[in-house]
């Protein structure tokens, strides 16, 4: 492997407290030397990259991404969707488990990471919680971390009932995985003839659409908490993925204060849209949960200002054109991310809400690392893997979802200006994306 050494830029690594001009030797798939500039030892024969004006930040990591295969490579394949994750400054993808068949199994755990699959940077699988995404027995944790799993989930769907969360609870916590729950009461949003398809409120009422309450993801969350509590279980990790609504960041806040390892994400579409959003049955406007009311967004922000949210995670839920093309309520849920979801946190969180730009590294590198114990990853110290993003803060771009690295176009992000060119994405000393041969 061919060392390359990062000349000229700043460096911000919030995990290790760095600001400051660096060159960086990365060696061995690792980070090899971190010096002042110009005085770097051992570099002989190593590519050199120029950063000057630029700045160098820890590849960011997503937790909660959907790469669609095994079974649905039409709509993205792991090559495609980490081609994409590079585009977009990450090195690093927690890929979620309802793919067909259902990743319940270190069999499909192994297939996911296996070098066929073609991966450009480094994808963890996230394994189903319970048997096929049921909700009625739980898995083998155990096995599915030692084939490589690094967390646990149903997501799409819940675990309802409380004696099977419990249980996930428990048998995580021996094993070291963190629970991620997606918080719907599908009692309430879904029935045998209708499922809610928007948020509830005066928009889905003009449409004529079914709504989701607010209450169907708090009482979730609520519900987990007290589980947790019940449990009598500190290593317990709960975690809530796409939080959307002020109720249920409350109940995190408060378990927070209660000393309880509980911990949420939120997407970017959901603390940048509302529900107006979906203007006139725009289906790359749907998505679970969905965008919600001014009031929830404007909550969502405060928290990612006030440090209530843990991490930003993308959502990344690419589809086929001619599945999003149909009636609002026939069309499946999630929009692509991963290309955007980065020049949108620069562009809003930093430049227009003033969250300093170490904050918004940390929320997309190192803390989603750490909720997820990936170590030597998200931060930039000798040893840690030479996961790097290299970008131009300053530079202001406009997103083109024809020339996405995603195989899908499903965004409402299309035409958005962006704020921070990635210049070079680096996943364990390999160059994964290079703007100028992009």
């Amino acid at each position: 492997m061919t060392a390359l050494v990062i000349r000229g830029g700043h460096l911000i690594d919030p995990a290790a407290g760095v600001d400051a001009l660096k060159d960086i030797l990365l060696k061995d798939g690792h980070v090899a030397e971190i010096a002042g500039p110009g005085k770097l030892k051992a570099t002989n024969g190593a590519e050199v990259l120029d950063a000057t004006g630029l700045t160098v930040a820890p590849g960011l990591v997503d937790m909660h991404v959907h790469l669609r295969e095994p079974g649905q490579g039409y709509k993205e394949t792991i090559a495609s969707g980490t081609a994409a994750a590079a585009a977009g400054g990450f090195t690093t993808v927690a890929a979620m488990p309802n793919t067909t068949p259902v990743n319940d199994s270190p069999e499909t755990t192994r297939w996911m990471q296996a070098p066929e699959r073609g991966a450009c940077v480094r994808v963890f699988p996230i394994a189903a919680a319970t048997r096929g995404l049921k909700g009625e027995a739980i898995n083998d944790y155990a096995a599915l971390k030692a084939a490589g799993a690094i967390a646990i989930s149903d997501d799409g769907q819940p675990i309802l009932k409380d004696n099977v969360m419990r249980e996930a609870l428990a048998a995580s916590a021996r094993v070291g995985l963190t629970v991620i729950q997606h918080a719907e009461d599908t009692r309430q949003t879904r029935t045998a003839d209708w499922t809610a398809s928007m948020n509830a409120g005066s928009t889905a009422f003009k449409l004529g659409l079914r709504g989701m309450t607010d209450q169907a993801e708090s009482a979730i969350v609520e519900r987990d908490i007290r589980l947790i509590t019940e449990l009598r279980e500190s290593r317990a990790h709960l975690h809530i993925a796409h939080i959307s609504t002020a109720a249920a960041l409350n109940a995190v806040r408060q378990a927070r204060r209660n000393g309880l390892r509980v911990t949420c994400e939120v997407a970017p579409h959901h603390f940048l849209l509302t529900d107006e959003h979906v203007g006139l049955y725009d289906t790359n406007a749907k998505m679970c949960p969905p965008l919600r009311s001014a009031a929830d967004r404007d909550a969502l922000i405060e928290a990612l200002l006030d440090g209530v949210v843990d991490a930003i995670a993308t959502d990344h839920a690419p589809h086929a054109v001619h599945e999003k093309e149909v009636e609002f309520e026939r069309a499946p849920n999630g929009i692509i991310g991963l290309e955007t979801a980065f020049g949108l946190a620069l562009r809003w969180l930093h430049q227009e809400w003033k969250l300093p730009l170490g904050r918004v590294l940390s929320l997309m590198s190192a803390q989603p690392a750490a909720l997820l114990g990936m170590k030597g990853r998200g931060t930039l110290t000798v040893g840690s893997f030479a996961d790097v993003v290299v970008f131009d803060p300053k530079a202001e771009w406009t997103y083109d979802a024809r020339k996405g690295k995603s195989k899908s176009r499903n965004t409402p992000f299309d035409g958005w200006t962006m704020q921070g060119k990635i210049r070079w994405t680096i996943s364990e000393g390999r160059i994964a994306y290079d703007a100028e041969k992009a």
